[in-house]
């Protein structure tokens, strides 16, 4: 059996030791049961996913419990549909009201962790980084030179994973943007490959090709105008070549 040293004030410890006597146990049974009782869960149930808050402030459980009051009588009389009706919005004020915080999952259901701003803004430096290749690679062949099969199909956009809880999102904000008119040259892939699922984690790929580009965008920093950003054949190929793990390179 494992051995912590805890310390803590000494008031903690004597009131520990106080209510440890009440229980007729040791002080070390007293503390062992309660840690083994924030690491050992009794039930099987499965955690609710997405944004669920641990507490509320006085202040925002009566806003929302007032919300739920108004709804429920203003809802039209047998009324039942994803706003349930009077009996189902005065419950939930009722859990509101009495700070249930296990029942807070049911107020918050529909409402998914949020997409950080540095992996929003990775989302969008991908599609540009595949933006970018797509054209240079069409351009070069305008130009009559070829680009490699593996090297094109490399610089294509597969999508993300969406059975990965990061992935997911960045996948939902792909298809949020394509829907707003940016990045349409994505389009024909969000529509037609599950909206954009990749069904396989993409991420590391991405941000192993992200990289390349970054260095090879630092490189040709002082060229400006619209053509300096095209990347060379040479450029192209570094970049395909991040597709591949290091560890399978030859």
């Amino acid at each position: 059996m494992a051995t912590i040293t805890l310390r803590i004030d000494d008031d903690i410890r004597d009131a520990a030791a106080r209510q440890a006597a009440e229980d007729g146990v040791t002080l070390s049974d007293f503390v062992r049961d309660l840690v083994r009782e924030a690491v050992v869960s009794v039930r099987d149930e499965p955690e609710p996913g997405g944004y669920v808050p641990d507490s509320l402030s006085p202040k925002d459980r009566h806003v929302l419990s007032l919300l739920h009051r108004i709804l429920g009588r203003v809802l039209p009389e047998n009324e039942n549909d994803v706003d349930g009706d009077k009996e189902y919005q005065l419950e939930r004020a009722h859990v509101l009201e009495a700070g249930l915080t296990q029942e807070y999952w049911v107020e918050f259901a529909g409402i998914a962790n949020e997409l950080s701003k540095r992996d929003s803004q990775r989302v969008m430096d991908i599609l540009d980084m595949f933006r970018i290749a797509g054209y240079s690679a069409s351009e070069l062949q305008k130009q009559g030179a070829e680009v490699p099969a593996e090297v094109m199909s490399s610089l294509q956009y597969r999508g993300f994973d969406f059975n990965d809880d990061l992935e997911g999102k960045m996948g939902s904000y792909v298809q949020y943007l394509v829907s707003k008119g940016r990045w349409q040259e994505q389009s024909d892939f969000v529509e037609g490959h599950d909206g954009g699922n990749s069904h396989f984690p993409m991420l590391e790929t991405y941000m192993r090709m992200l990289a390349e580009y970054r260095r090879i965008r630092e490189r040709r920093r002082p060229q400006l105008g619209g053509s300096g950003y095209a990347l060379t054949l040479e450029e192209l190929t570094a970049l395909s070549r991040e597709w591949i793990h290091p560890d399978n390179r030859r």
